[in-house]
């Protein structure tokens, strides 16, 4: 398995070169190289801001098309909290569930049911580890995979127990094989997403070896066909949900830690306000907390790149769908308690360093430290990387020169010019002689038209200005 699978893919076809993305994501895992972006495997946490950003529609989320359900005798749809939080005058999720079944899905299985068993085993699990206090919420992939690469010190922190989407897939497997009597390969587990970052997770899980989710279909693609076949299901729909309130309310920011019935937490949602919530906690500037839960998006999974409606019309809709559903309605049980705790555990990957060792990164970084003083630190983006620092490592591992950075070429030409002005002079007055001079005015002639030749292929394009 791929620990560096992504889903958010570059078309290179649709790229103009432009520095809107390298300047937003929050790992400064995109270049500008040659005028296309590039996108770092190592460095991407597929949080889907280059998507969100691109004014060109070059950044895309790779997922299953609808038709990949014919491909098992038996399927079943795990939809996401936030799928509820599309609809307009939505008042009962049984109309969606069973609209679902009508689209051609033979069961449901909600994910926002798995989502009040993790939410009670979590409950247990605070209380039996008060010693590692806080724990952080392991429900989005992107955030895993930000403190995995970023922050190694909070990787004992994380709680290790599976996400929803993990413990839906297993009991809806577990049941479906009993119900049908099928075998695993012929039946589908189908998840409905509002981002990208869960299909990464189904290719490349964290805490488990593999996913049970076969599929992972956008809610964006869902959506169109699920209203026709939602007015179908009509007034009288059949009871299927199994969630109520704390299930539901894991589709926006701060309803997995309502769930745990604690005021000792944290709740924060879009990439640029979790880095800053994980460097204050790397530094331990909190004290007294019990959770802590981040979310990539803004606003929670509600606010995912792969979802139709406003975020904050969204919330609005979720909370009022909630507000008459009891409690809770699925617990930690025996037939789920084997599915809840990770199998694995979470590595450190420093893709971050710039050298194989201690010794080698050092050096490398006294290196870096000394071009950032002859960098001009406006951190513009003109060279392709999204700050003077960043271009800095970039040369030093070798991927970039001082020559992208266009104020240091223009600094390069006008030191030439002088030279060339000095040796002009000298020859118009006689201080040296002409068989003297003439070689080396040529020298600077033909460096000036390099530098002049590679400062005019980075300003033609008037995007890479």
């Amino acid at each position: 398995m791929d620990k560096f699978y992504h889903s958010v893919r570059l078309d290179p076809e649709l790229c103009k070169g432009c520095i809107n993305c390298i300047k937003r994501c929050p790992t400064q895992a995109i270049r500008v190289r040659n005028g296309k972006a590039q996108i770092n495997s190592k460095f991407c946490i597929d949080c889907g801001e280059c998507i969100r950003i691109c004014p060109h529609h070059a950044k895309k989320a790779t997922y299953d098309k609808l038709d990949t359900i014919k491909q098992y005798e038996y399927t079943v749809a795990l939809p996401a909290p936030s799928l509820y939080s599309q609809f307009n005058n939505l008042e009962d999720v049984n109309i969606v569930l069973n609209g679902l079944k009508l689209m051609g899905f033979d069961d449901v299985f909600e994910v926002s049911a798995a989502a009040e068993i993790v939410s009670e085993a979590t409950r247990t699990y605070i209380k039996q580890h008060q010693g590692d206090l806080p724990l952080i919420s392991t429900a989005c992939p992107s955030v895993v995979r930000l403190i995995r690469v970023r922050f190694p010190n909070l990787i004992e922190h994380l709680l290790p127990i599976n996400p929803p989407i993990e413990v839906a897939a297993c009991l809806a497997a577990e049941k479906a094989m009993k119900e049908t009597g099928l075998p695993r390969e012929k039946i589908g587990i189908i998840f409905i997403s509002p981002c990208p970052s869960k299909v990464t997770y189904v290719q490349a899980p964290l805490g488990t070896e593999k996913s049970q989710v076969d599929r992972v279909l956008a809610i964006k693609d869902v959506y169109p066909q699920l209203l026709t076949y939602m007015k179908a299901v009509g007034a009288e729909a059949e009871e299927v949900s199994t969630s109520g309130k704390i299930g539901i309310s894991w589709g926006s920011s701060g309803g997995e830690a309502s769930g745990l019935f604690t005021e000792s937490y944290l709740a924060a949602d879009g990439i640029e306000n979790v880095i800053r919530v994980l460097e204050d906690l790397e530094d331990q500037k909190f004290t007294n907390l019990e959770f802590v839960e981040l979310n990539a998006c803004n606003g929670g999974c509600i606010g995912g790149v792969l979802t139709v409606e406003n975020p904050y019309v969204a919330e609005v809709k979720l909370k009022r769908l909630r507000k008459y559903m009891p409690v809770a309605r699925r617990h930690l049980d025996s037939g789920a308690e084997e599915y809840v705790p990770w199998t694995t555990e979470i590595q450190f990957e420093p893709v971050f360093r710039l050298g194989d060792n201690v010794m080698e990164s050092f050096f490398r970084l006294e290196q870096v430290e000394r071009l950032c003083k002859r960098l001009p630190g406006l951190d513009c983006g003109s060279c392709g990387a999204p700050t003077c620092k960043a271009l800095a490592e970039d040369i030093v591992r070798g991927e970039a020169s001082e020559r992208d950075c266009i104020y240091y070429l223009r600094e390069n030409l006008h030191k030439l010019s002088q030279e060339v002005s000095v040796l002009a002079g000298d020859m118009a007055d006689g201080t040296r002689g002409g068989r003297e001079v003439l070689p080396v005015l040529q020298d600077y002639i033909k460096r000036i038209a390099e530098e002049m030749e590679f400062l005019d292929d980075k300003v033609k394009d008037p995007e890479n200005k």
